[in-house]
């Protein structure tokens, strides 16, 4: 498993009647591979995990494996309301043919520390995949902190990695001070991407990716360079697309953008709606601009 440069948070495509669009999907991760991407990360939050069913996200997993494996890693989202759902879903990854596992805490209920690490510790330990843990407490209200994060990587051995995103690039210094090589930082915020290469993040989980791959690694690879001026003329460029992974619509933002690229469709699953109207129109010309100054 490569938990270096950029790995997309990728999303799921659905047809006309909502089920899953499996042609499409194979084709959109050849496409981020061909573009220099290390990866993908499927059934994650952009991916809409959590609207697909137990089947479907295997299927999903199965068509992303056939269609870049064995050369290029799959890494699920294991995400769950409960702990033997989501210690399921994790072996049935790795049954899947997946190389790694994003361990997310469970929905809707936001535990103490004991009952979190009990959570994602039953899924370190349900497969010998190895596993990056999810920090988002923004989004889960459940917050990692670097003192925690060194426990469990003391006691549970398949978790090497580290997806952060609590839009502090502090922490990205901290757990770094901490950890040293033992724990691989990805950042998972996207208009935090330039600032956490700087304070030695290895890899970015990148939403907007999706419709700009190419524009994701040159950006990504010229920080990690320390190509400061390289790095800040894209990032300048990228910065109104990459805002749109921070806000509660980012699904619908970055499928609106893939289909404005000609990779992908708008179509979301509910309770989802695409956007309308004003906040339709301004979107589009945010996308129009920087589709018109790409660089």
């Amino acid at each position: 498993m490569n938990w270096n440069g950029v790995i997309p948070a990728i999303t799921t495509p659905f047809l006309e009647d909502m089920s899953v669009d499996h042609e499409f999907f194979a084709r959109h991760c050849q496409w981020q591979i061909e573009n220099g991407c290390s990866g993908v990360v499927a059934l994650g939050s952009l991916g809409e995990g959590a609207t697909l069913t137990f089947e479907e996200k295997e299927a999903v997993l199965k068509t992303a494996v056939k269609a870049i494996g064995p050369n290029s890693p799959v890494v699920a989202g294991v995400s769950a309301l409960s702990t033997d759902e989501a210690v399921r879903i994790a072996k049935m990854a790795a049954d899947a043919g997946c190389s790694g596992l994003m361990v997310l805490p469970p929905y809707v209920y936001c535990g103490d520390w004991r009952e979190m690490k009990a959570h994602v510790a039953a899924v370190f330990q349900a497969t010998p995949l190895p596993c990056m843990l999810y920090n988002n407490p923004v989004a889960y209200k459940t917050d990692f902190v670097p003192e925690q994060v060194m426990e469990l990587l003391a006691e549970y051995p398949t978790l090497v990695a580290i997806k952060e995103s609590s839009a502090d690039v502090r922490r990205v210094a901290a757990l770094r001070a901490l950890a040293g090589s033992r724990l691989k930082i990805l950042v998972g915020v996207d208009d935090l991407i330039f600032e956490a290469a700087m304070a030695g993040a290895s890899g970015w989980i990148a939403g907007l990716v999706n419709a700009f791959p190419a524009e994701s690694v040159a950006l990504f690879d010229a920080s990690i360079r320390g190509d400061k001026v390289r790095a800040f003329e894209i990032y300048k460029w990228f910065l109104p697309l990459l805002r749109m992974d921070t806000v509660p619509k980012f699904v619908q933002l970055i499928k609106l953008a893939q289909e404005m690229v000609g990779m992908g469709n708008a179509r979301v699953r509910g309770p989802r709606l695409e956007l309308t109207g004003a906040e339709l129109a301004e979107a589009k010309a945010v996308i129009a601009e920087a589709l018109a100054t790409r660089p």
